[in-house]
C-alpha cells in the first residue's frame, strides 16, 4: 500500500471517529444510557434481594450444624465417661477379687 493509502485511510478513520464522537455524545444517546444505567440499577437490586435470602439461608443451615455438632460433642463425651467409669468398676471389681 502507497504512503497515500495510507495517508487516505488515516484521514478516513480520523473522521469516522469525529462522527462517532458527535453521535456517541448526542441527546438521544445519554437517554440510552440513562435508561441502560436505570436497566442495571434495578437488575443489581433484584441480584441483591436474592443474595440476601442465600445468605439468610446460609446462616440457618450453619446454626442448625453447630448444635448438631454440640449435641454429637455431649453424647461422645457422655459416652466416654460411662465408658470410664465401667473400666474403672471393672479394674476395682477385679482388684477386690484378687485380695
Amino acid at each position: 500500500m502507497s504512503i497515500g493509502g495510507k495517508v487516505a485511510w488515516f484521514i478516513g478513520g480520523a473522521l469516522f471517529g469525529s462522527a462517532g464522537l458527535r453521535v456517541l455524545s448526542g441527546r438521544d444517546a445519554k437517554k440510552v444510557y440513562t435508561h441502560a444505567t436505570a436497566a442495571t440499577l434495578r437488575c443489581k437490586d433484584e441480584v441483591m434481594k436474592h443474595v440476601e435470602l442465600v445468605q439468610e439461608g446460609c446462616s440457618d443451615i450453619f446454626e442448625d450444624a453447630k448444635q448438631i455438632n454440640e449435641k454429637r460433642r455431649k453424647e461422645e463425651e457422655a459416652e466416654y465417661i460411662d465408658d470410664f467409669v465401667k473400666t474403672d468398676e471393672t479394674e476395682f471389681a477385679e482388684e477386690s477379687i484378687e485380695k
